[in-house]
């Protein structure tokens, strides 16, 4: 028969203390079932012990691939809705490469989504055959990082790629501009949000990204079987809000999908409202094959609850504003 389902929402304010206080009493108070979230990186991994004790599948559309590795028996209750950083660093990694760059500049955020960035590129970096001459940190509440920069500059190297989120991955950014510095700027997944462009402005033109395929959708070919998927999202979400959505949302929103169709799987195995079922829950989005979904294709493994392959993501440039597909 038809499952009904209940929606429970909450806002953490981006703090992750507070955060682990209402997923506590999500499952101890409401039973839940499963969660979608939270977002932010810190207030993922801060829960992924909490879901964990609560045998709950957690569906966290949050940056870093801290919450899903490495792999432990913990974070076996946790999926993760976004690319891996090994997925969209890939692609930056190869464009680098084929535009001839050899020495390399990074500063990004002194937390997990920073600190992870940092481990899978400067691993991907050396084995490509690049130089690494400066890297920096920063913090998500800094509004300066001239010390940071100037260090940057200084190194002169041929490329550097900020580990920033929204707004966050602007200041660096505008920062080496306003410096004057003149090699790529390469932004992460993080960078996929209309802040970035806002608080960006011209001094971030020139940007490159690797992303999930929503921020240049009209350019992707048909073939691509996410792009009727996207295209239903962003479509349905306009006709509500009357703008376009972020590419945070799309997470949220195949966060829905991977359960819509683990959800019957999971109930024929046990009631919904129980510990059996909940653990049939996080077998059945462990065993999600070819799912379509609005950023990529879903496989998930024992080893892998991110799920995506090269066709989750594309390398684009900013060019007046506007995401544009990268042709070099």
């Amino acid at each position: 028969g038809d499952i009904t389902v209940e929606y429970i929402e909450r806002d953490d304010a981006s703090d992750p203390t507070q955060s682990v206080q209402i997923v506590k009493r999500l499952i101890s108070e409401h039973k839940i079932d499963a969660l979608v979230g939270p977002s932010l990186t810190p207030n993922g991994v801060a829960n992924v012990p909490v879901v964990a004790e609560a045998a709950t599948p957690a569906l966290m559309p949050s940056g870093s691939a801290a919450v899903v590795l490495p792999m432990d028996d913990k974070k076996r209750w946790v999926f993760k809705t976004t690319q891996n950083d090994d997925i969209i660093c890939g692609a930056i990694i190869e464009h680098m490469v084929k535009v001839g760059i050899k020495t390399l500049g990074f500063i990004g955020y002194n937390d997990p989504y920073g600190e992870n960035w940092f481990k899978v590129f400067s691993a991907q970096a050396e084995k490509a055959g690049m130089k690494i001459v400066a890297n920096e940190r920063y913090s998500r509440s800094d509004s300066s990082v001239t010390g940071q920069v100037l260090k940057l500059v200084a190194a002169k190297p041929d490329a550097i790629l900020v580990a920033g989120v929204a707004a966050g991955a602007a200041l660096p950014h505008g920062a080496l501009t306003d410096a004057g510095y003149k090699g790529r700027i390469y932004q992460t997944h993080g960078a996929a949000t209309p802040d970035f462009l806002k608080i960006g402005g011209k001094k971030v033109d020139g940007a490159l990204m690797a992303a999930s395929l929503m921020l240049v959708l009209d350019q992707i070919p048909d073939s691509n079987p996410s792009k009727r998927v996207a295209q239903g999202y962003m479509g349905a979400y306009e006709r509500i809000y009357g703008n376009k959505p972020a590419t945070f949302g799309a997470n949220v929103f195949d966060a829905g999908m991977l359960l819509q169709r683990a959800i019957p799987e999971a109930a024929k195995k046990a009631k919904p409202g129980t510990p059996e079922f909940r653990a049939a829950l996080r077998d059945s989005l462990e065993s999600t094959k070819e799912l379509v979904a609005t950023q990529g294709v879903y496989n998930m493994t024992p080893q892998d609850h991110s799920g995506f392959d090269q066709r989750g993501r594309v390398m684009m440039t900013l060019r007046d504003g506007t995401w544009r597909l990268a042709q070099d």
